[in-house]
C-alpha cells in the first residue's frame, strides 16, 4: 500500500508562513469519512456506539468533530473527564475505563453520569463509598493465558494488570446485583494494534460466550458488550490495512450464532478505538535543519522524540515522506534524528529515502493518535502546535505551541529575584 501524505509541499510552504515547524496537522475530511465508515460497519447493531479513546488525541476540536459524527468518549483519568465535559459530553456518551483509580476520578465520573467500567473487584466497594451505583455498570474482563489468532500469539493477557478473572466476573455481577444494579456491561482488551480482520470477531466470540454464561449464572441483564480498542493501522507501506466492513460482518456472524439463540439479541456493541480513528489522519511536519556525515549519514530535524515518542520508546516504524520528492528515487540511506541528548532520539534508522537537503520539509505519517499526546518536556523541549486541515482547505490552529513561559509556569522564582 502506497502511503501518501494528505498535504503537499506547496500547502506546507503556505502554512509555515504563519505557523513554524514542527507541528502536528490533522485531516478533518479523512477523520469524518473514517468515522462514518466505522458506523456503517456496525449499523446492523441497533445500539452500536463508538467511544473515542481520548488518550490517543486529547484535543477538543478533534473530539468535537467526532461528537458531530455521533461518537462519545472513552476516558481513563480525571482530566480526560474534564475535557469531555467541556465539549458537552455527559452521561452515556462517556465510558470511564480506568485502573488504580483515585477517589476523585470516580467522584467526577459519577457526577457526569458516565458509564463506570470497574477494572478490579475491590473497586466496587471503593466506589460505593464515593457515589451511588447506577442502574447500568460495567466490568472489565481479563481471561488470562495467551491470546492467539490461529497459532500466532498476539498478546499475553495473563501478564496484563487490567481486568477481572472469570470467577471474579461472576462474583462482581452478583455483588453489583445486591447493590441494585439492573444492567451490566462487559469490556475487554486483549491485544494492541492488530492488523488483521480476525481480531474483533475472535474477541467477540469469547465475550459473547462469556456473556451468555454470566447471564445464566447471575440472572443479570447484559445491556452491552464493549470490544474496546486494538484494531490497528498499517504503519508500514507493505502492510494491508484492516477492512472495517469485514470486521463488522465477522462480529455480526458471532452475534447471530451466540447471543441471538440465547435470547440476548438486544445487546448493544460498543467500541473504543483511538489509533484506528485518528492515527492515519495526522502528520508531524518538521524541517531539516542540519546534516551530519560521520560513521553514518544523519539528517537532523527541528522536531524530536518530545514531539513523537513512539520510535524512541518502542522502536516503532513511522513512514516518512520528503515533501516535494514523492517520486524521486529512494537511493540514499539516512538516520533521521532530533536534537535530544539521547541516542534513541531517531525517527528512522538506516531508512532508504530520496536525497535530502537542509531546508526540506518532512512529513512523518500516522501521528494522529499517540503522537502529540505522548509528548514531554525533557531537555526543556517545548511541545508543538496542533493544526487542523479543514474540509474546505483552510488551516485552523487548534493548540498553540508551548512557550518558555509555559515551561516555567509551575515554578516559583520569587526566592531568586534580585540575585
Amino acid at each position: 500500500m502506497e502511503k501518501k501524505p494528505f498535504v503537499t509541499l506547496e500547502k506546507i510552504q503556505e502554512i509555515v508562513k504563519k505557523y513554524p515547524t514542527p507541528f502536528h496537522i490533522y485531516d478533518e475530511k479523512g477523520i469524518r469519512e473514517n468515522a462514518r465508515k466505522l458506523k456503517q460497519a456496525f449499523a446492523w447493531n441497533k445500539g452500536y456506539k463508538e467511544f473515542f479513546a481520548v488518550k490517543a488525541t486529547p484535543n477538543p476540536y478533534i473530539m468535537e468533530i467526532l461528537k458531530e459524527e455521533g461518537i462519545g468518549a472513552d476516558c481513563s483519568s480525571y482530566t480526560e473527564l474534564l475535557l469531555s465535559d467541556k465539549i458537552g459530553l455527559k452521561g452515556e456518551d462517556i465510558m470511564f475505563s480506568s485502573n488504580v483509580t483515585p477517589a476523585k476520578d470516580f467522584e467526577l465520573a459519577a457526577k457526569l453520569d458516565a458509564i463506570i467500567n470497574f477494572d478490579d473487584i475491590t473497586h466496587i466497594d471503593f466506589y460505593g463509598k464515593i457515589a451511588p451505583f447506577k442502574e447500568t455498570m460495567c466490568c472489565r474482563f481479563n481471561p488470562g493465558g495467551e491470546f492467539k489468532i490461529h497459532t500466532q500469539i498476539m498478546d499475553k493477557p495473563q501478564d496484563a494488570k487490567y481486568g477481572l478473572t472469570r470467577p471474579q466476573m461472576t462474583e462482581a455481577f452478583l455483588k453489583l446485583k445486591e447493590k441494585g444494579v439492573k444492567n451490566m456491561g462487559i469490556h475487554s482488551f486483549l491485544a494492541s494494534n492488530t492488523v488483521t480482520n480476525e481480531y474483533y470477531p475472535i474477541l467477540s466470540r469469547l465475550l459473547f460466550q462469556t456473556a451468555v454464561e454470566l447471564y445464566r449464572e447471575t440472572g443479570m441483564h447484559i445491556s452491552f458488550i464493549n470490544l474496546s480498542g486494538g484494531v490497528g493501522i498499517p504503519y508500514r507501506p507493505d502492510q494491508e490495512p484492516n477492512d472495517i466492513m469485514a470486521i463488522g460482518e465477522g462480529v455480526r456472524k458471532a452475534y447471530e450464532e451466540i447471543l441471538v439463540p440465547a435470547g440476548m439479541g438486544d445487546v448493544a456493541i460498543y467500541t473504543e478505538l483511538g489509533r484506528f480513528m485518528l492515527a492515519p489522519y495526522g502528520h508531524l511536519i518538521a524541517q531539516v535543519i542540519h546534516e551530519k556525515h560521520t560513521h553514518k549519514e544523519y539528517m537532523g530535524l527541528d522536531a524530536c522524540a518530545a514531539n513523537l515518542m513512539r520510535p524512541a520508546m518502542y522502536g516503532a516504524y513511522h513512514h516518512i515522506t520528503v515533501l516535494g520528492k514523492e517520486h524521486a528515487p529512494h537511493n540514499h540511506i539516512y538516520d533521521i534524528t532530533g536534537g535530544l541528548c539521547e541516542n534513541n532520539d531517531k525517527f528512522a534508522i538506516d531508512r532508504e529515502l530520496p536525497q535530502i537537503q537542509v531546508g526540506d520539509y518532512i512529513a512523518i505519517h500516522d501521528t494522529g493518535a499517540h503522537g502529540f499526546s505522548m509528548g514531554y518536556n525533557y531537555n526543556g523541549k517545548l511541545r508543538s502546535a496542533e493544526l487542523l486541515l479543514k474540509e474546505n482547505g483552510e488551516v485552523q490552529l487548534i493548540r498553540r505551541a508551548e512557550t518558555p513561559e509555559d515551561y516555567f509556569a509551575t515554578l516559583d522564582f520569587t526566592p531568586f529575584e534580585g540575585k
